[in-house]
């Protein structure tokens, strides 16, 4: 019985492999690609509007429910679920698995270009498509924008989405990795012995802080990532700076190193392909564009103006697979420990090697205040999203019931080994995109139409 279950395991770790490496690639940086051009680059043209929309007061429709969030809430909301293990165990295994090439940094800023494109249709047509739960209440997301956008027919692929949210939302890779980091900096050097006794209280510790957050609801969620998000944003720029200022005669070669190994053919065009491939997936997994996860989030935004909620969106990528993954980058390409480390490295473990080495003594610990904001931040919002999953194939009464499974498997998760959990979750992620930009590419037409008069009228 146990060799029939090993199978079932190692299958779900081979299925995920295949599906979650180039077919997602082509998915989400393909199906990008053409937004981008259909959109006439609206990521690079309108970017300047975009932000000066952040700042603007946004629009609704007076005594009329329309959400439950403003459009900033909504977009920081978003971030602090993106923001997360992935922007620094992500980009140190990308510059590692990229033959050690800087070069691969430069791909993920183009994948964050591509990838706002693909967010100003999430957030477009999340406010253009809403339905209503079984209370009545305005809920927006990928299954009401199947729904609504392209008829009742579709509700198996919206049913599917919700399903595979169920799953793929679930936190358990950061529980893991962040008890992960607690024991190899903290207790691990102070003798403690790594037990699963030990664990499991670090699991009942977070649960204890996540629930206090996601049990208020969404309100309590945009209210805690409002505030957390600019000052951990804030506190890593500055974290950085201070590194850069320290090695101030090795920043340039950093830059240099990423422009020359972006384009670099001493590895022939394969290699070049290659390098490029690695940069703009990983940038794919961490603003997650087209996987449907914003949809839901600016979905909830009280703004009746569908394009000024796109292109709030659409800052999304530019922040977190754009600022925040450069930040990251920086002191590893600066300290150069992810050369030579083979094909399976540990992300976190080089990012904290960068740090210690860089700021010795005492630098891995600034970097475990920075993972502690990105952890937590990434699961106050994710519960989110499989609430919202819950609440459109269960109803409204029963959405509430998806957080305490929510918090039970963030103790397990601290827990047990995570290969095959994740590999199914891996899955599940993949097959939310699938559903989500499926549906993106559809109705494109409709956010493209209803851009073209946006900015018709804004010329007058």
């Amino acid at each position: 019985m146990s060799d029939f279950f090993n199978a079932i395991g190692e299958g779900i770790v081979w299925l995920s492999d295949v599906l979650c490496n180039y077919p997602e690639f082509f998915l989400l940086i393909g199906g990008g690609l053409f937004l981008f051009c259909y959109s006439g680059a609206i990521s690079l043209r309108r970017l300047p509007h975009a932000i000066r929309v952040l700042r603007e007061k946004q629009t609704t429709d007076s005594g009329k429910e329309t959400g439950q969030i403003s459009s900033v809430q909504a977009l920081l909301s978003a971030i602090a679920a993106t923001v997360g293990m992935g922007n620094i165990a992500g980009v140190a295994v990308a510059l590692t698995v990229g033959n050690g090439n800087p070069g691969v940094i430069f791909w993920m800023w183009v994948s964050a270009i591509v990838g706002m494109t693909t967010k100003f249709f999430e957030g477009t047509l999340s406010i253009m498509y809403k339905g209503k739960d079984s209370n009545g209440e305005v809920q927006g997301g990928p299954m009401y924008l199947i729904t609504k956008g392209m008829g009742e027919k579709w509700k198996p692929l919206a049913m599917a989405f919700a399903i595979f949210g169920l799953v793929g939302t679930l936190c358990v890779w950061q529980s893991n990795q962040l008890v992960e980091s607690v024991t190899t900096v903290i207790t691990s050097p102070m003798g403690i012995d790594n037990t699963v006794m030990l664990r499991f209280i670090m699991g009942v510790v977070m649960v204890l802080i996540v629930g206090a957050v996601i049990l208020g609801g969404i309100k309590r969620i945009a209210s805690i990532a409002s505030k957390i998000v600019p000052l951990m944003v804030a506190l890593y720029l500055i974290m950085v700076l201070v590194i850069m200022a320290l090695n101030y005669d090795k920043v340039p070669g950093v830059f240099s190193s990423i422009f020359e190994g972006a384009f670099s053919f001493e590895a022939g065009l394969g290699g070049f392909a290659y390098v490029a491939l690695i940069g703009a997936r990983r940038a794919a997994y961490v603003n997650e564009a087209g996987v449907g996860t914003a949809s839901m989030m600016h979905g909830a935004s009280k703004n009746t103006e569908p394009v000024r909620e796109g292109l709030i969106a659409m800052l999304g990528p530019a922040i977190d697979s754009g600022l925040v993954c450069t930040l990251t980058a920086i002191p590893i390409i600066i300290a150069g420990n992810y050369v030579g480390v083979g094909n399976d490295p540990k992300g976190l473990a080089i990012a904290l090697q960068a740090w210690q080495q860089l700021i010795p003594g005492f630098g891995h610990y600034l970097l475990m205040i920075i993972v502690f904001f990105f952890a937590f931040s990434t699961m106050f919002t994710y519960s989110y999203y499989g609430q919202k999953c819950t609440n459109y194939l269960f109803g409204a009464k029963n959405a509430k019931y998806y957080n305490y499974y929510y918090l039970v498997m963030i103790v397990v998760a601290a827990i047990v080994p995570l290969k095959v959990v994740v590999g199914f979750m891996d899955i599940a992620f993949f097959l939310m995109a699938c559903c989500t930009m499926t549906a993106l590419i559809v109705l494109s037409p409709k956010a493209k139409a209803a851009a073209r008069e946006y900015f018709a009228k804004q010329r007058k």
